[in-house]
């Protein structure tokens, strides 16, 4: 017993080899982009100026970026929880979980209870559990069907754990058709009344989508419920006890900033510490349902560990998705280069904090540390309410939710959950989820590292939790062009991490976050790479070394070679096929020439007062036509004109540049022929644009109107060129 107790409860392992390869690339490719420099500052004055301007200013944002991006890769590491080890039940602190849900129009019902099921399901004392589902559509659908779910859950919760069912998702574990926990005859027995019980749970929910509106409220009063039986006092009819359930829409006013994801989070916050208010927080988006109930006890063996606790306001578990493969993850989903950059980061001083599947400790989201050394006046920053602030004050501060329904705790509640609490206050502004970025996950989070926390990445080859991607071009690029609107609203703000972070964390760090809060500045290198020298090429005007330059051969060819070469060794590394290197390079460039581009111009409009930042959250109802395209590695193309018009303009500017240029270096301009590399590389990468142009007749195939209308606009450029 005594061995078992001295036992970490977590260990870690840098990833050497790695770790190598990744310091000798960043010291042979930084060598190299100084001759890259050195010739670019030398030959800028060559005539005419503007074109070898731009290109030298392309260069510098891509090398800027790769600079900040070596932090991530300095030090990775990975790290393993022994859940096992974990003292007994009645030591585990509790855990609030937060699932927000806006739409149920674009998140389906039936997705969004299985999330909140699976969550009812962790494997962890149901008395220390407690799920919240904040609704911040105020719709009556998600109402009748969270009381349909928790009837069935009263079922399928003791029959996971009789059987000690993974998967606790009821729709995932069904379709799973060759499962089989168990080959005893009671449980086949067991398997199929559960399965009744469920598809009658479903067809009960079509009933409601069937019969009640779907319409999202923007006008309503605030309503919290604790989802119970009269009687039953949180126990099912075998006296086995269940976590609690809880349903939020807080208060929307037309005329009141409801701040989106942050402003749900912070409701859910508050709230929750009149209810339960457990010292540590799951929160997860509604289409990410628990794949492995573990998870909390794997978070606990961080947060519990003496060496790590006082200062670990987090551990972020990656985001992987059930709808993409590896084999067809042609708008690359899975975002692989985000979670190897996060095991650098966890080498550093943690991961940025990730929107979903994340455990957070409560102290650190209120700061009270900092806030008791400065003698701040706690009235200012957690508002009005005393009962919050005793709560705050006081760890052990629970309530008895069983008496939720006498009128003062009722009173509070409703308070807490008003649209108007925040106002006078620092709810949002210095602690809590942040409300000044769209992106309140990376807003957070840097305040959180600014502020002396760490946080940990855990990646178990199970992954913890599951969701949906979009798997069509138009909601991919609506979606980060979002996401990237947020990050570049943080790049130029007071926040921005090369001026707020340096002074307050690693400068490591701070380059990780500079890096991906200027992600949408690859716009300006693209735009300038698929369109000067191409034009450039049509009038004659060469912007390279000659082939026979020691310049073109020692630097530019090794720089271009070196880098793809990194990029492939990081795919393969990590588990992923060679054709997934292809795959993040080319949605690499069509998010630069769209969504980085919009994003910047949408920051850019926001900061000097010409718009307003807006959030839709994405679409998770899943079109038959789009994932047959998808199936097949089809591209879906039937994505708005403000995306796919530039993408095919560029596309067919391209492609005149390169037969003009090939015919210029045949009849003797060889000095041309490294421009006329660049459209090739362009023409061969995005191939499947050309496919959606000419060959495709499918539905997915790019519009009549889009190809014609860029046919114009490239055109005019083309013929402006010429002259």
């Amino acid at each position: 017993m005594e061995k078992k107790s001295s036992a970490p409860l977590n260990d870690w392992h840098a990833r050497k080899t790695r770790t190598l390869i990744n310091r000798l690339h960043a010291l042979i490719h930084g060598i190299a982009l100084l001759p890259l420099f050195y010739y670019r500052i030398t030959s800028i004055t060559n005539s005419p100026l503007l074109p070898h301007f731009l290109i030298f200013i392309s260069e510098v944002i891509l090398s800027f970026l790769w600079v900040m991006g070596q932090a991530s890769k300095w030090r990775p590491v990975t790290r393993t929880p022994y859940p096992e080890r974990l003292p007994g039940s009645d030591k585990l602190p509790s855990i609030d979980v937060f699932i927000c849900t806006a739409d149920p129009n674009k998140e389906p019902t039936l997705e969004v209870m299985n999330t909140v099921i699976s969550a009812l399901g962790l494997d962890y004392p149901p008395d220390k559990l407690h799920v919240y589902l904040s609704d911040d559509a105020g719709s009556s659908l998600t109402f009748l069907a969270i009381k349909q779910a928790w009837e069935f859950s009263k079922l399928w919760i003791p029959f996971c754990r009789k059987y000690d069912v993974r998967n606790r998702c009821p729709e995932a574990y069904f379709e799973e058709s060759d499962r089989c926990d168990s080959d005893s005859g009671d449980f086949l027995i067991d398997k199929n009344n559960i399965q009744k019980a469920y598809e009658e749970f479903r067809n009960c929910l079509a009933k409601i989508v069937a019969g009640v509106s779907s319409d999202v409220s923007r006008d309503h009063p605030p309503l919290v419920e604790v989802i119970r039986d009269s009687t039953a006092n949180g126990m099912n009819s075998d006296n086995e006890k269940l976590p609690l359930l809880v349903y939020v829409a807080r208060e929307k006013r037309p005329s009141h900033p409801h701040n989106f994801k942050a402003g749900a989070l912070n409701v859910l916050v508050r709230v929750s510490a009149m209810i339960s208010n457990s010292p540590y927080i799951l929160v997860l988006d509604c289409d990410m349902y628990c794949n492995d109930p573990a998870s909390a006890r794997m978070a606990m063996c961080f947060h519990l560990d003496p060496k790590l606790s006082p200062k670990l306001a987090f551990v972020q578990f990656p985001q992987k998705f059930y709808n993409i493969t590896q084999t067809h993850d042609i708008y690359d989903c899975q975002l692989r280069f985000a979670w190897e950059k996060w095991e650098g980061l966890d080498g550093l001083i943690g991961p940025i904090l990730s929107g979903t599947g994340f455990y957070m400790k409560r102290e650190a989201l209120y700061g009270t540390q900092k806030l008791i050394q400065n003698d701040g006046d706690f009235n200012k920053y957690f508002g009005p309410s005393k009962e919050l602030i005793n709560s705050v004050n006081n760890k052990n501060y629970k309530p008895n939710y069983l008496t939720f329904a006498e009128h003062t705790l009722q009173e509070e509640i409703a308070l807490l959950a008003s649209c108007n609490y925040d106002n006078d206050t620092k709810w949002g502004k210095e602690a809590r989820f942040r409300y000044f970025a769209v992106v309140e996950d990376v807003f957070t989070g840097l305040t959180l590292h600014c502020n002396g926390w760490i946080s940990v990445y855990c990646e178990p080859s199970r992954p913890c939790f599951l969701g949906s991607s979009p798997i069509s071009l138009g909601e991919i690029l609506v979606q980060h062009t979002r996401w990237n609107v947020g990050l570049y609203q943080i790049a130029l703000s007071r926040y921005s991490p090369l001026v707020y972070g340096p002074l307050r964390m690693p400068v490591s760090e701070s380059m990780c976050y500079a890096e991906v809060a200027h992600y949408p500045l690859y716009f300006a290198s693209f735009y300038i790479l698929a369109l000067v020298p191409q034009l450039c090429l049509l009038r004659g005007i060469p912007l390279y070394p000659e082939t026979s330059s020691p310049f073109f051969l020692a630097v530019f060819w090794f720089v271009f070679v070196s880098a793809q070469l990194k990029h492939v060794q990081e795919v393969v590394t990590t588990g992923h096929r060679i054709r997934s290197w292809l795959y993040e390079q080319r949605m690499w460039m069509l998010k630069s020439w769209t969504c980085y581009a919009y994003a910047t111009l949408g920051a850019l409009m926001e900061k000097i007062g010409l718009s307003k930042a807006s959030f839709l959250p994405t679409s998770k109802v899943v079109d038959d036509e789009v994932a047959k395209l998808y199936g097949m590695g089809m591209y879906d193309f039937r994505a708005p004109a403000l995306f796919m018009v530039p993408l095919c303009t560029l596309y067919i500017i391209n492609a005149a540049s390169f037969v003009i240029g090939f015919g210029r270096i045949l009849v003797g301009r060889k000095e041309m022929l490294t421009q006329a590399f660049l459209p090739l590389v362009g023409l061969i990468l995005h191939y499947p644009l050309l496919e959606g142009m000419v060959f495709r007749k499918d539905k997915g195939r790019v519009s009549s109107y889009v190809s014609f209308l860029s046919a114009f606009v490239s055109s005019i450029l083309l013929a402006s060129a010429s002259y």
